[in-house]
């Protein structure tokens, strides 16, 4: 194995671990977002608890999808990829409008910057 070749192979594991280490933040604050509006709220409360279940589930699945051996192959990996990114920034943008939940729509955001560069690897 070249040099070249090495420093390939190291920095698609880095960005692999560093997009699933990603996903497994937001999934966690997602998930106590959710957690924290009362079922049965206003309209915005319910966006905010579906969005904050939904990106929490996607970016589970995404980390474990990144981080287990799996049968996907690179085009399944990077369906994944685009899914979770583009579910993230939706639940961002909810965020962003729900008083309390601005550090959440930050984590979201990280981890759809670590999709974009994971995808970016594997181009």
């Amino acid at each position: 194995m070249t040099s070249a070749s090495q420093q390939e192979l190291i920095r698609f594991l880095e960005d692999r671990f560093a997009c699933a280490q990603a996903c497994t933040e937001c999934a966690r604050a997602c998930a106590l977002r959710a957690s924290l509006v009362d079922p049965g709220g206003t309209e915005q409360q319910e966006l905010v608890r579906r969005k904050g279940i939904m990106c929490a589930e996607v970016c589970d699945a995404t980390c474990r999808v990144l981080s287990e051996q799996n049968t996907l192959d690179e085009s399944g990996i990077r369906v994944q990829l685009e899914w979770c990114r583009t579910v993230c920034l939706e639940a961002a943008r909810v965020f962003d409008a729900c008083p309390g939940a601005e550090e959440t729509a930050v984590v979201c955001r990280a981890c759809a910057r670590a999709c974009t560069e994971f995808l970016r690897t594997l181009a």
